[in-house]
């Protein structure tokens, strides 16, 4: 394997990986006033991923650092032209880090619910934003000869973006819905099994309608069986839900996200960044990347780091797996 091939396969692990994690976290964002009937119940909504959110943030960053050494012209094209879409999705992160660390600061409901309204705007927006990102990425934007975006914002807010901003919405609530129903008890997980059966049948419609358009406009073979794998395993989710096979259920919609991320990349391959006004433009994983001797050198870099990381990463979620129950948060 060639290591330009090589580093666009690790880059879009890493964002499928961030694509799953984080998937769970802003869809406990989105649920909880939904969900958290008091403050008890929000507080037990939060601690099911106040141990992860922050680690599961470093998969994206990972991924934008791989980028930036591997394929320097795909990240600076892709950052300069998305500039306002990272820009979003940035301050809702930063918005939701800062609920996370202060809600618990404050001793009334309304320093609670101010705070609670900033975890659900920090991540209702990212979870958005991210689906009108990869949208744009597959579809291509217009690059002059320099790779340079010479569109505009709203050339970004095209109809199949708007579409994968829905998509990713609805599947990462869901995604966090199944979460809640596998990491509490009582009343609570009854009730995200429920919602999570309802929003699973309401994502299967955008989901579909999303993955048809990116294979019938720029898929291949590979492409069309990871989106019947992610559209098989939608359908295993509800009926998995529906049965109260909680653990089941979340993975099923973990391998729906997976499967769909990796379609996506699959069908922008070999590009990185398609340019729609001239296809001489376009950016590609060989006109994109960095010197085979970086390549060589990060090559090594991730055999030696990356399964460290896994191992950690996988070593927090097994000591944090336990239900977290509502009965023993605290009343105040």
């Amino acid at each position: 394997m060639e290591l330009t091939t090589l580093w666009f396969t690790l880059i879009a692990v890493l964002f499928t990986g961030y694509f799953i994690l984080e998937g769970f976290d802003f869809g406990v964002g989105i649920l909880l006033p939904v969900l958290g009937r008091d403050n008890r119940q929000r507080r037990a909504m939060i601690n099911t991923i106040g141990p992860v959110w922050d680690g599961n943030e470093v998969w994206v960053i990972t991924a934008g650092g791989a980028m930036f050494a591997a394929f320097p012209h795909w990240y600076a094209s892709l950052f300069s032209g998305f500039y306002m879409l990272f820009f979003a999705i940035l301050v809702g992160l930063i918005i939701r880090g800062t609920a996370f660390e202060y809600r618990g600061k404050g001793d009334t409901d309304r320093w609670r619910r101010n705070w609670d309204r900033c975890l659900f705007t920090g991540s209702v927006v990212p979870a958005f934003v991210w689906g009108v990102v990869v949208a744009n990425l597959v579809r291509g934007v217009p690059l002059d000869a320099n790779f340079d975006y010479t569109g505009s914002i709203w050339g970004l807010l095209n109809g199949y973006a708007l579409l994968g901003g829905l998509t990713t919405l609805l599947l990462f609530s869901t995604h966090g819905a199944y979460f809640l129903h596998l990491r509490t008890t009582g009343d609570l997980a009854d009730r995200a099994r429920r919602l999570g059966w309802k929003l699973g049948v309401a994502t299967a419609v955008p989901v579909l309608a999303f993955l048809l358009w990116t294979q019938i406009a720029h898929g291949n073979g590979a492409s069309l069986v990871l989106i019947v794998l992610a559209v098989l395993a939608l359908a295993a989710g509800l009926v998995l839900d529906y049965k109260d096979r909680s653990g089941w259920a979340f993975a099923a919609t973990a391998l729906t996200i997976g499967s769909a991320s990796a379609a996506v990349f699959c069908a922008l391959w070999p590009d990185v960044l398609p340019s729609t006004s001239d296809a001489a433009n376009s950016l590609t994983h060989e006109n994109a990347a960095a010197t085979q001797k970086t390549l060589g050198i990060m090559s090594w870099a991730a055999v030696v780091f990356l399964p460290v990381i896994l191992l950690y990463q996988g070593w927090t979620y097994w000591v944090f797996r336990k239900r977290v129950m509502v009965e023993r948060i605290p009343v105040a």
